[in-house]
């Protein structure tokens, strides 16, 4: 804050500017090096090293709070989860129960190899205490963490807490790697067969609903504040149907908010109320999208250079183990169910960044690959949805299920 009070930032609302700039530059590197390495190096990846290198030379480790940026990160998860939800069609999603199937053996399989081929190495405990991380996000290592922790074994909390903050530099490059390969796949077959592809697409009109129930909204009244109320309130009333779903299930049935904004987003955008593509439509997705990010940033503050060279060799070891189980099982699992390995590995991977990283590797590589837009949106309607799914079966449920198990085991030892 002090630097930019120094260029005449005399206020609390100038400086928190100034900050909101320095964040927005390392976006906008973010954005040019995945442009011009082709997605390659993705915008995450890219603004994910900038700020821990940023916050290692000095960076205040509070800028998205004292920016202002965290309140409104928080409001935009479940606006661009609706959003996600008008890119995606019913039909598209009924064969995704492969993804969930690849996803969750992914998951098996990465427990395994750690506990069996890393447990001997550096000890059972800390090898479970990484499955919990590895294979999902915060609540997952939470779990174990406290489970390590109440066993005595404190130091193995900033363990947990490094394999959380740098899965992100291991899981995106390779995500990124295997969804370019998947796209030229999908694009040679587009382009083979342009006439039967046309009809395909032809079958699915993305700005026709499935199930119309509500009437279409005038197209003079689809103005930027209309389609932004619409989409505000199918966030709030998901945000506000999670907890009640709960307390009147008696806590058995216990969806998180922001599973259901994703799937309120899809069941408003099939029957009618919500616009295909709404808020690129409100001309909002990219400003929203800003905003949602900021939460991978935040847990770049915990990590310092001493502590990452003090458990580098088992982090390192923990990372290499896991990726070699994942990819076994996608071998293993995919081509049974007619996925590609690349597909398959690159859905086994969303365990290391979730959303949002889903979402915006997933358009990244598709306009990486292509300049057409029909090819893109053809790749993009392709690899969004298995990305997203798996991204949600890996991170927000089948690793905090994994992660109790593992506790279990953990109080054990």
């Amino acid at each position: 804050m002090e630097f930019f009070r120094f260029f005449w930032a005399n206020n609390p609302a100038d400086a928190g500017l100034g900050l909101i700039a320095v964040v927005m530059l390392a976006y906008a590197i973010g954005d040019v090096v995945s442009n011009r390495t082709k997605a390659i190096f993705s915008m995450i990846f890219v603004t994910g090293a900038i700020f821990l290198f940023a916050f290692w030379g000095g960076l205040p480790k509070d800028i998205f709070n004292a920016s202002g940026l965290m309140p409104f990160a928080a409001i935009s998860m479940p606006f661009i989860l609706v959003h996600m939800g008008t890119l995606m069609k019913v039909r598209n999603l009924i064969n995704e129960w492969k993804t969930v199937t690849v996803a969750f053996a992914g998951l098996v399989g990465l427990s395994a190899g750690l506990f069996y081929a890393a447990g001997p190495i550096i000890g059972n405990v800390m090898a479970l205490t990484a499955a919990g991380p590895i294979s999902g996000g915060v609540v997952a290592t939470l779990i174990v963490r406290e489970a390590a922790e109440a066993k005595g074994f404190a130091e193995l909390a900033v363990f947990a807490s490094l394999l959380l903050v740098l899965q992100n530099f291991v899981g995106l490059p390779i995500a990124s790697f295997c969804l370019k390969q998947e796209s030229a796949r999908l694009l040679k077959a587009f382009r083979s067969n342009s006439t039967a592809q046309a009809e395909a697409v032809a079958k699915i009109d993305p700005e026709v609903p499935a199930f119309r129930l509500f009437p279409e909204t005038p197209r003079a009244l689809r103005t930027p504040f209309v389609l932004l109320f619409k989409g505000a309130l199918v966030a709030y009333l998901a945000v506000w149907f999670s907890p009640v779903l709960s307390n009147f299930t008696g806590g058995y049935v216990n969806i998180h908010k922001l599973v259901l904004a994703l799937v309120f987003g899809i069941i408003f955008y099939e029957t009618g109320f919500l616009e295909h593509d709404i808020f690129t439509k409100a001309n909002a997705a990219g400003y929203v999208t800003f905003f949602c990010l900021v939460p991978i940033w935040t847990g770049l503050t915990a990590a310092t250079p001493g502590m990452v060279m003090e458990l580098f060799k088992p982090v390192l070891l923990c990372f290499v183990i896991a990726l070699a189980a994942l990819a076994v099982t996608s071998l293993a699992t995919g081509p049974i169910l007619g996925y590609s390995w690349f597909i398959s590995m690159a859905i086994s991977v969303t365990c290391l960044f979730g959303f949002p990283g889903t979402f915006i590797l997933s358009n990244e590589v598709s306009a990486a690959v292509t300049d057409n837009e029909e090819e893109r949106k053809h790749v993009l309607s392709q690899i969004l949805p298995k990305m997203l799914v798996s991204g949600f079966t890996t991170v927000t449920i089948g690793s905090v299920v994994l992660a109790g198990y593992l506790a279990r085991i953990i109080a054990q030892q």
